[in-house]
């Protein structure tokens, strides 16, 4: 319980308040349970993907939670700190999503890694196999916290030795970006050889060797992007306090390493004795089942999924979590609370059934209603419905009936008609009501039901990394390197296919070896296959497009838009001003907290904060 409670300590540096002084650390390495228990203190600073919003205490989310879809384009918060993120901004005093305190779990690895050794002893003895298994693992964790930091505020700190314990601050200089990549392609390239090569749900949250490759290749696809490449004026012109400059001008040969680094992890996913690929799901005739491959991904540990971690704060329908707000109000046997409401232009940026975009493509439609008769089962027995629905619903690709509920779906369980107008089954007359006329579907559980013998709650893997993301991430990377390789469109297309979508090969070969076009559609895929996973906030930012007038190009400033949620059924269905909000060229990169700015006589703080 002790070790427990000082886990939590709020000090950036401290370690457990080295076990609040009751052990020495020369006691607590001559012990394998308290040696234990301190390597496993440092994986406190693995993020939380499931925790959108907050978890039960009613805690303000952080940057290790995933607050990133509702801090861009894709989500609306109605409640807590993310909520008005976007239209009234922020600055360096009460910038809430950092993750600075991973400095103290980077502290606690450092010394882990000095400290740790084997103990002999009769009873509970810690060999040198299980030691080295276990300074891998702190040796990626320490790495993968810089990498965490770097993602959010670029050049960082990198910190290999023990800092004073008795220090309030991080009173160092930041090293540049080359200097980041430097050190993390070092580091995860040597620690994938130390770690297991085993499957994730055999040792749950614990990193593996495909991890540590897979974060090798995010990292130089950060260091060519945009942001952190010679794209960002203001960040080139700025220096330390020695004169030092902390971002380069644009390196080309960039993209070549971020592919190599990549091409390393794509051979090694596809060659190990289990490959890493893309998750798909039959049906009994054994034909391919889109719906049931993209819902598939997210309930249970599969061969998608490079590393995950057990925070499970995705809650049940009867307690407070992802699912439950996540589930419309007015639906029987749900409690639902319908607070995390997706943007009309989320929306807007699936495909058709055909794969084409809703500029594109002849089946689109913003008027009128069609009749649609579906079969489901309600309460375990067929249940055939005539609904009446949107246009703008009708023929949508099968990711969007996977990732958003919308005004006229049929909930499963009970199949009750979600009804968001005002007096309708889902009144909007609660403040803490969805706002936009949508929910966010994507990744919960469908057999919860609050009532009867139905199971209230459903473990599901918080996915950190999955391999759809790699694939276009190397998409991108061979259309900077050379846009006329065939693999762009081939890895592309794998991910269309298991979407159960045209493939671009067929219905828009114009594009192929077109730098700019192949450019935009592998864009418009990692919006659609990535959203509310928390990648879209990072993507915007890393190409430097979040400034664009257009949301559709990644703007993420100007008006968003929702259905009429104070009008009845009859005016509804109608595109309606949610919010203007602000993007300022300052917010590419987050401020360090003003706190360390004001206390350190090294560091220096992002450009505009």
């Amino acid at each position: 319980m002790l070790l427990a409670t000082l886990l939590h300590s709020c000090d950036f540096l401290s370690v457990s308040d080295e076990l609040a002084n009751e052990l020495s650390l020369d006691a607590v390495f001559e012990n394998r349970g308290y040696t234990l228990r301190f390597q496993r203190g440092i994986y406190t600073g693995i993020p939380n993907s499931s925790l959108v919003l907050i978890d039960g205490g009613y805690k303000p989310v952080d940057g290790l939670g995933n607050p990133w879809p509702t801090s861009c384009d894709e989500l609306k918060a109605n409640c807590n700190n993310t909520k008005d993120l976007q239209t009234t901004g922020y600055h360096s005093g009460n910038a809430s999503l950092s993750r600075w305190t991973l400095y103290k779990q980077i502290r606690q690895a450092n010394i882990f890694l000095k400290r740790a050794h084997v103990i002999v002893s009769d009873k509970d003895p810690l060999k040198e196999d299980e030691l080295k298994s276990l300074m891998a693992e702190t040796r990626f964790l320490r790495a993968y916290y810089h990498f965490l930091l770097f993602e959010l505020y670029g050049p960082i700190p990198i910190l290999t030795e023990i800092t004073d314990p008795a220090t309030t601050t991080i009173d160092f200089y930041r090293n540049s970006v080359d200097e980041v990549v430097a050190f993390l392609d070092v580091e995860f390239k040597e620690v994938a050889e130390q770690l297991q090569d085993i499957e994730p749900k055999e040792r749950l949250g614990v990193p593996t060797k495909g991890v540590a490759l897979a974060l090798r290749a995010k990292t130089w696809v950060y260091a060519a992007s945009d942001l952190l490449n010679g794209g960002y004026r203001e960040a080139i012109a700025l220096r330390d306090n020695e004169g030092k400059q902390l971002f380069p001008v644009r390196d080309e040969t960039k993209w070549k390493k971020a592919l190599d680094a990549l091409q390393l992890f794509i051979d090694y996913a596809k060659n190990r004795e289990e490959p890493f690929e893309l998750y798909t799901a039959e049906t009994k005739d054994g034909s391919f089942d889109a719906e049931e491959s993209l819902y598939g991904i997210f309930q249970n540990y599969n061969k998608e999924i490079i590393w995950a971690s057990t925070k499970d704060s995705w809650g049940s329908c009867t307690n407070d979590g992802t699912q439950r707000r996540s589930t419309p109000r007015g639906v029987q046997g749900t409690n639902g609370l319908s607070a995390i409401g997706v943007t009309q232009e989320l929306v807007d940026a699936f495909f058709m059934k055909d794969g084409l975009n809703i500029k594109e493509s002849p089946l689109y439609s913003e008027t009128g209603f069609t009749d649609i008769t579906q079969t489901m089962k309600v309460f375990g027995k067929d249940k055939t419905f005539t609904d009446r629905i949107y246009n703008m619903y009708v023929n949508r690709e099968p990711r969007f009936y996977q990732a958003v509920t919308y005004c006229g779906k049929r909930w499963q369980i009970g199949g009750d008609k979600v009804l968001f107008w005002k007096g309708g089954a889902d009144d909007n007359s609660n403040s803490n009501n969805c706002w936009t006329g949508y929910l966010m579907y994507k990744r919960i559980n469908k057999t919860l039901y609050a009532q009867g013998n139905y199971p209230k709650s459903y473990f599901r893997p918080s996915i950190l990394y999955r391999m759809a993301e790699f694939y276009l991430l190397y998409a991108e990377a061979l259309n900077e390197v050379n846009p006329s390789d065939p693999r762009i469109i081939e890895y592309v297309d794998k991910i269309r296919a298991r979407a159960g979508i045209s493939l671009l090969k067929d219905i828009k070969a114009n594009i192929i070896g077109n730098k700019e076009l192949q450019r935009k559609a592998i864009r418009q895929e990692m919006r659609v296959e990535l959203c509310t996973e928390g990648q879209r906030y990072f993507d915007v930012r890393r190409w430097m497009v979040a400034e664009n007038a257009d949301p559709m190009e990644g703007g993420q400033s100007g008006d968003f838009h929702g259905m009429d949620m104070n009008a009845g059924e009859d005016g509804f269905f109608k595109r309606t001003l949610l919010e203007h909000r602000i993007f300022e060229r300052r917010m590419y990169l987050y401020p360090i907290p003003l706190s360390e700015i004001q206390r350190s006589k090294k560091l220096v703080q992002n450009p505009g904060w």
